[in-house]
């Protein structure tokens, strides 16, 4: 009976959106006809309008349903709804566009045109976030629940069941876990009450809506059994796959001509997320290679008064995708340093020079590295680059070390802000990398930067 109860809920709600949609067609003929603007070609009659309806309301219903807007969505974010009404309405647009240009048989205002794109999308987010407000204050006085089941009892199980916990609104109520061998135990506030073999009888005892597996990997052998006891019952069954163990970074799902394929080594870095770092990178260096020429400049002929050429240095680092690059970098060492092969700089280094120790105190030596910025082939803020020659004795030590090269390098990160830099703990420096490649945000980066402009380098600094 739920379930009908959600059929006609979805219908209900399509009625809503074809109403809305075309509300906000006519809504877009009259602001663009009737409020006095000017009309070179006269105003064309509102039966005009009417017809390219039976186009707009079916493409847009099949769009909506397409991008997941009739589906459950208990858990989701007012956001994320608002994000999948702007993608569905977008490409709707863009459909309608092309098909009146193909068409030729009326020519529509294109200013009502645009001003249905904002109506429309408008309408329709505000309409479900009101619904949404509205389910949710009733979820959480106990109305429209829907009673879950969790099958499992490893640390998926219990992060299925914290998240159901922390979210009355979803009107989601956990009745219980289902485990082998732990009767009476507990999941994150969930009873165990159960193994796997009393599957059937729970159901016949408690108002199950909504079953979730949610089995570890060190549980996947009750899989099959069961999928088995769930076989010949109406609850409706979740798997919750335990995909993401030993992995490091995000996730995604893309079919593959409707197979889902799910890509494990994902970053936040791609798309306009990848586009906007790029951008930033490029303004904000070559901005400041303009503005510090004169210091570089400066600091150029001072190396070559106090130690000749040349100048800079250029040293072999792995950079993003594991691509090769030379990093460049004021030289601060003597000439030949490096004669007998790279090492760590150590305190009071003698190889330095007398003007590279203040290079290195004040981070003044990574300046021409701006360069290799604007080049594309480093970032302001990532994980720094390493020389080829540790690479291969570091990805053997340290697991997911190079899960760092998944993003450009960069002049700063966070495992440097936190001090690791330089001779000190690798692991600790993958472990910072790695979060800072899986929570990356642009305002993540302004904070490295301010960070890194606060604090001085310590001369052990690579």
């Amino acid at each position: 009976m739920l379930f009908r109860y959600s059929e006609v809920f979805r219908t209900l709600l399509a009625v809503a959106d074809l109403a809305l949609i075309t509300g906000a067609w006519f809504a877009a003929y009259v602001l663009r006809f009737n409020t006095g603007l000017p009309a070179p070609l006269g105003i064309p009659p509102a039966i005009q309008y009417v017809y390219p309806l039976a186009v707009i309301l079916p493409l847009f219903l099949g769009l909506f349903g397409s991008h997941g807007l009739y589906e459950a969505r208990r858990m989701d974010s007012t956001l994320g709804e608002a994000v999948g009404v702007l993608r569905a309405t977008a490409t709707g647009i863009l459909l309608m566009v092309a098909i009146s240009f193909f068409a030729r048989s009326y020519y529509y205002s294109r200013l009502a045109v645009g001003l249905f794109a904002v109506l429309a999308p408008l309408a329709v987010i505000a309409f479900r976030s009101f619904i949404r407000f509205g389910l949710r204050r009733a979820r959480r006085r106990g109305f429209n629940l829907r009673y879950v089941l969790v099958v499992g009892s490893g640390p998926l199980a219990a992060s299925v069941a914290e998240r159901i916990r922390h979210r009355p609104d979803s009107g989601l109520r956990l009745i219980g876990a289902v485990s082998s061998g732990l009767v009476g135990a507990s999941v994150e506030g969930a009873d165990v009450i159960g193994g796997t073999s009393d599957l059937k009888r729970i159901l016949r005892e408690h108002r199950v809506d909504q079953v979730i597996i949610a089995l570890s990997r060190h549980e996947s052998e009750l899989f099959e059994k069961v999928v088995v006891e769930l076989a010949d019952e109406v609850v409706n069954v979740k798997i919750v796959p335990d995909l993401l163990h030993g992995f490091r970074l995000c996730s995604s799902i893309e079919s593959l001509d409707g197979i889902p394929v799910i890509g494990l080594q994902e970053t936040a870095l791609f798309g306009w997320a990848a586009l906007g770092k790029r951008s930033f990178d490029l303004v904000a260096s070559t901005s400041a290679l303009v503005l510090l020429s004169p210091l570089l400049g400066l600091i150029g002929l001072a190396i070559y008064a106090s130690s000749g050429a040349p100048v800079l240095y250029r040293q072999t680092r792995m950079g993003h995708d594991g691509r090769v690059f030379e990093m460049l970098k004021f030289r601060s060492m003597k000439r030949g340093a490096e004669a007998s092969g790279p090492g760590w700089t150590k305190p009071s280094d003698p190889r330095r020079t007398r003007l590279g120790r203040h290079l290195r105190k004040f981070n003044l030596d990574e300046l021409p590295q701006l360069v290799n910025v604007v080049r594309g082939e480093m970032s302001l803020v990532g994980p720094r680059p390493e020389q080829p020659s540790y690479i291969d004795a570091f990805r053997r030590e340290v697991p997911g070390y190079m899960l760092r090269h998944k993003v450009r390098a960069g002049i700063t990160g966070w495992a440097q802000v936190h001090g690791w830099r330089g001779d000190t703990s690798i692991h600790e420096r993958v472990e910072h990398d790695l979060y800072y490649i899986q929570q990356w945000s642009f305002w993540l980066d302004v904070r490295i930067l301010l960070m890194t402009l606060s604090r001085r380098a310590s001369p052990e600094d690579s």
